[in-house]
């Protein structure tokens, strides 16, 4: 008996499974339009309240996903349900670009020429501090050496530079000594190998 209920609880779902369905569609159409309307910067967690706001969202729609439903088999339909929808969402994403605008939004320009576009980051909610914030964490220190920062759709931030950063230029220094190198190389193994033909 012990053991015919233990069963029960993990393979009956508590809720029919077309419940089941219509319920984690209903709950990933409502999160895709609320993200949608919070903005870019919400997906890219540029704050620690961003990420508390996301990690407490998934909390909260648990409940409207499974119901009144506990059981494993309920729990792996959900998570089914879930993927076959982003699956179908990505897909009809691929195939048109105007509904791919519509839910996605475009990118955007947060900088341009080492000047801040702040009607772009009033919109976005970004402010200069987050802004330098995340161009340190590229290596970047002088907003002035930007040429474009952009929001990505996906909610990272993105920067393009004006002109290469003192490491590439270092880097760029060391190529070209390496190949100098290789070039000397080269001749010297050619000149011995030319007098110990003559020999």
């Amino acid at each position: 008996m012990h053991l015919s209920q233990f069963a029960t609880d993990l393979f009956v779902p508590g809720v029919s499974i077309a419940e089941k369905v219509v319920r984690s569609v209903i709950v990933y159409g409502f999160l895709i339009v609320l993200l949608r309307v919070a903005g870019k910067r919400t997906l890219g967690q540029l704050t620690s309240f961003d990420l508390v706001v996301l990690l407490l969202l998934s909390n909260t729609v648990q409940n409207a996903i499974i119901g009144n439903d506990n059981s494993l088999v309920g729990g792996l339909i959900g998570a089914v349900v879930l993927i076959a929808a982003n699956y179908a969402v990505v897909r009809v994403l691929y195939y048109h670009r105007r509904a791919d605008r519509a839910i996605e939004g475009s990118t955007s320009v947060l900088v341009h020429h080492g000047k801040f576009m702040d009607g772009n980051m009033k919109r976005q909610l970004i402010t200069r501090a987050e802004l330098e914030s995340a161009a340190r964490r590229q290596g970047i220190s002088r907003m002035e050496d930007v040429r474009v920062a952009r929001l990505e759709t996906g909610g990272a931030v993105t920067f393009e530079l004006e002109s290469p950063t003192e490491h590439e230029k270092h880097l760029a220094d060391l190529i070209t000594r390496l190949e100098r190198i290789e070039t000397m190389l080269g001749r010297l193994e050619a000149s011995g190998s030319d007098q110990q033909a003559d020999t």
